[in-house]
């Protein structure tokens, strides 16, 4: 049996459009506070890759009553802690804090909501840092961008799916503060929005300091969301390129999935099998590539580029990344991850496989939304995707229903005439 959560879920909506999910735990004094744009990489306008990630740094760069800096020091000086991350379809900012520095939180993301300070300075500067975090995270790191930044460009043929989320420098050094304007307009509406609080609240003082801070929001309606599908794949796409810093070879494959949102139950045995696949000792890749093959020596499987099953629109892919030895043989291990397939799809799974898999999916699912951040992040995300916050507390369950006719045939689709893969040759060896 797998185990259940009874978190608490309240909704409504403000006037100005902006949706609110509250989650009240009164166990420990602590609040997590996740606000949630229906803004991401894939978003962007052609050219001005990376817009998503700088505008977000532009969000912490002071706001209408706040000058630049003042949001840092509210949140530390209360003892809490901050930050933002732009994914694929959503960028979200959040914070843990004491329970009695509600009102504090509130008040902050309500004023930046009205407007960051979008001045030549600031965006100068981030800029700057945004091409720092750039050279550290990705150019001057081995394996940077592996696959999350070379693999979409492989599988997809559009600029929305396939370009670098990152950012250009030269696209970068190009914004303009009209374009941070235009973007915060049409993106950053009270109506693209979700806010959510979970933790140590008294839902009707909540719901009093919510409409009293957000409740003026000037109300702007959330943009037509465009139709980022493509086709699936019919042939092969294989690329590869040299990475000077990179020791050792290393691929990753990926497979086009159903629609996250639209066809959910679809979904759902292909986040089960990625498990299957590569979770754990016992895990069928695992066993067979490092285990019995040696041909690997580190394995991951995962569903969705930026690696949450739970938080990912259609067009996105299951993706299996492999790390190899010296001189390792990379269309060994394609072939390899082809045979498993195969059995899979033929002989279905051992007695405890799939029991013992779902066992363990269900184990970090309980634990990503056991402290009250995570479970507004969730709540928040679930909320603007799917208008449904409360499919947290069904996750673990709906994960324990896949059966295993439903994983075999998820294996079965998985053919090479459908597989996207980058390989890095390493250029670091020397």
């Amino acid at each position: 049996m797998i185990p259940a959560t009874r978190y608490p879920v309240e909704r409504f909506t403000l006037d100005n459009g902006l949706r609110v999910v509250l989650a009240p735990d009164r166990s420990a004094p602590v609040i997590g506070v996740a606000v949630v744009y229906d803004v991401g990489i894939r978003s962007e306008p052609e050219g001005r890759s990376g817009f998503a990630h700088l505008f977000e740094h532009l969000m912490f760069q002071g706001s209408e009553n706040l000058e630049k800096l003042a949001h840092f020091r509210h949140v530390q000086g209360a003892g809490g802690t901050f930050n933002g991350t732009t994914h694929l379809d959503y960028t979200d900012y959040y914070m843990t804090l004491p329970s009695n520095a509600l009102e504090r939180a509130l008040f902050l993301e309500a004023d930046r909501m009205r407007g960051p300070r979008l001045t030549e300075e600031n965006l100068r500067n981030q800029v700057d840092v945004v091409k720092e975090e750039i050279r550290v995270n990705v150019l001057n790191r081995p394996y940077g961008g592996f696959p999350w930044l070379t693999l979409p460009p492989v599988m997809f043929d559009t600029f929305p799916n396939a370009h670098d989320g990152y950012g250009s420098f030269t696209d970068l050094e190009s914004a303009t503060v009209a374009e941070a304007t235009d973007f915060f307009q049409r993106y950053y509406a009270s109506g693209n929005a979700v806010l959510a609080v979970s933790g140590d609240l008294d839902v009707a003082e909540a719901t009093g300091l919510i409409e009293r801070h957000f409740g003026d929001v000037p109300a702007r309606p959330a943009p037509v969301r465009p139709d980022f599908g493509e086709p699936d794949l019919t042939a092969e796409r294989r690329q590869s390129y040299v990475d000077k810093l990179a020791p050792l070879p290393a691929v990753s494959a990926a497979w086009r999935v159903p629609d996250p949102i639209g066809d959910f139950a679809g979904y759902l045995p292909y986040v089960v099998l990625a498990e299957v696949l590569t979770d754990g000792e016992a895990s069928r890749l695992v066993e067979r590539l490092i285990q019995r093959d040696r041909t690997v020596t580190g394995l991951g499987g995962y569903l969705g580029f930026m690696g949450d099953p739970f938080d990912v629109r259609d067009p996105t892919a299951l993706l299996l990344d492999a790390h190899l030895p010296p001189g390792g043989d990379v269309d060994k291990v394609l072939r390899t991850v082809d045979e498993e397939l195969d059995r899979l799809a033929t002989d279905g799974l051992t007695d405890s496989e799939l029991a013992r898999t779902q066992a363990r999916m269900a184990t970090h699912l309980l634990r990503d939304v056991d402290a009250v951040l995570g479970r507004a992040l969730r709540m928040a995300v679930l909320e603007q995707q799917r208008g449904e916050p409360g499919l947290l507390n069904e996750l673990p369950r709906l994960v324990g229903e896949v059966t295993e006719e439903q994983v075999r045939a998820a294996a079965a689709t998985l053919r090479p005439h459908r597989r996207a893969s980058i390989e890095i040759v390493p250029g670091g060896a020397r």
